[in-house]
């Protein structure tokens, strides 16, 4: 089934018969040429009229959208696992009630 949708920059798409991602990342209108980028980092151009004959939809972007970056640190994207603030960092710590285990029966 031939695309219906307009190639637009920065959106993400998927093949419907591969499952491949990509990204649209330029559009040329005066050499009627899209440029796209694969999840796993590959460039290619398509013209016009091979765009519109690719079997797609779009996407959201992947949760884990730095797979075509070559080398970023998790430091560079902006958030962390722990997701800790400075002020967490600063507060006292405070003791946690720990669970009562039940106490064996005298007899």
């Amino acid at each position: 089934m031939p695309a219906k949708w307009k190639p637009v920059v920065s959106q993400w798409y998927r093949h419907r018969d591969k499952g491949q991602r990509f990204q649209v990342t330029a559009i040329d209108k005066t050499e009627d040429m899209v440029e796209i980028q694969h999840f796993d980092g590959d460039v290619e151009e398509l013209d016009r009229d091979s765009w519109y004959e690719l079997d797609i939809e779009p996407i959201e972007p992947p949760e884990d959208w730095t797979g075509p970056l070559d080398d970023v640190e998790k430091d560079d994207l902006g958030y962390t696992e722990t997701g800790m603030t400075g002020a967490d960092w600063t507060e006292p710590l405070r003791e946690q009630p720990q669970p009562k285990k039940d106490e064996p029966e005298e007899e």
